[in-house]
């Protein structure tokens, strides 16, 4: 199925709140009204609940209690308390997938953000858009798997959603490949363009002018939580971490395989996200 085919099957796109496209749409708003914003996701009792699960979570250490929206905001900040909303927001936006473990994907998905954020803060690069990119990079194989999914079942047989050769699969199955179609939904979500573009050349970050960190951000951390849950050993990580990009990013291969703590540690809490 072409690209433009795929954007135009219903069932294709996943279903989110309209707070979470205004979220959006705020990346794009210098004058963006926060009291409005708050009430708004007040008003929403499914992603305020998850929002103040998330806010009080091991994952953001706060000293005391957060009970209410606008609480999460001033502990917090906006920015991420955006973050966290639209990530709550993408995960729910699928009920059920055919031939998908939709917890599985959104725990790998959970596991490249966490990573992303540690690497982005290692290497000073904006953490929360980090984050945010991660979460969503590999979104386009649930588009994929929505929208042509005896297709996608096909391809599921010779190469695994987790599996690393499964975007070269993708591509000589369709000519395209699930980053861009995942780049091609943001730029329809009106996603502000870096996030795009980092969407769309995390397979490949060195190859790409000018080079754009964030890409190689999620690039490194989409290969250690796809390690993760393909069980890799020290040696066998030793011998695939992404070296190149990381010396890009001004990150010693022995920092990411030794002083990163234990994937689970990373994302303590996150798991609220899914509900």
């Amino acid at each position: 199925m072409q690209l433009d085919a795929l954007f135009k099957q219903p069932q294709a796109l996943p279903a989110i709140p309209k707070i979470v496209h205004e979220l959006i749409d705020s990346f794009n708003d210098q004058n963006v009204s926060i009291d409005d914003i708050a009430k708004k996701l007040a008003a929403d009792p499914v992603l305020s609940a998850r929002l103040l699960r998330l806010a009080n979570s091991a994952y953001y250490h706060v000293s005391r209690s957060i009970g209410t929206v606008n609480e999460a905001l001033s502990m917090l900040g906006f920015v991420t308390v955006r973050t966290l909303v639209i990530s709550s927001g993408l995960t729910g936006g699928y009920k059920s997938m055919p031939g998908m473990d939709l917890t599985r994907f959104w725990r790998y998905s959970l596991h490249t953000a966490a990573v992303a954020g540690w690497v982005a803060k290692r290497t000073g690069v904006n953490g929360d858009q980090a984050f945010t990119v991660a979460l969503m990079h590999a979104i386009g194989q649930l588009v994929m798997h929505a929208g042509m999914p005896e297709q996608m079942m096909q391809v599921d047989q010779q190469a695994s959603p987790l599996d690393g050769r499964r975007l070269a699969v993708e591509t000589s199955t369709f000519g395209y490949h699930f980053a861009t179609v995942g780049a091609e939904l943001a730029r329809q979500w009106r996603f502000p363009v870096s996030f795009v573009q980092a969407i769309a050349h995390f397979p490949d970050p060195l190859g790409h002018q000018p080079f754009d960190p964030v890409a190689a951000v999620i690039h490194v951390a989409s290969w250690r939580a796809r390690a993760e849950h393909n069980g890799l050993q020290a040696e066998e990580l030793a011998v695939t971490v992404p070296a190149e990009v990381c010396r890009k990013l001004g990150l010693t291969t022995q920092e990411l395989l030794n002083d990163m703590p234990p994937l689970s540690e990373l994302s303590e809490g996150l798991e609220a996200l899914l509900g």
